[in-house]
């Protein structure tokens, strides 16, 4: 079964080979057909320390490394925003 890709923003790299990722989703809401932003942070590996906030990512589904964390960072998408 493939790995599960998403795309989205760094918003905390506070944390020890740990980043915090922004996830933006929209679909069209099916009562009032209008289209709906939703938002869902991800906790994700970055085993060198190397990405920083605002940066655009790719995070992917991973075994679980901690409690909070299943993703890993795969790669980043074109500096900050």
């Amino acid at each position: 079964m493939p790995k599960r890709i998403l795309h989205g923003v760094v918003v905390s790299d506070a944390n020890d080979k740990t980043v915090v990722v922004k996830i933006e989703r929209r679909f069209t809401h099916p009562l009032f057909k209008k289209t709906v932003r939703r938002t869902k942070k991800y906790h994700a590996h970055d085993a060198e320390n190397k990405f920083k906030v605002g940066d655009l990512v790719s995070i992917e589904e991973c075994a679980p490394i901690s409690r909070q964390k299943r993703w890993t960072v795969v790669s980043n998408e074109g500096g900050a925003r």
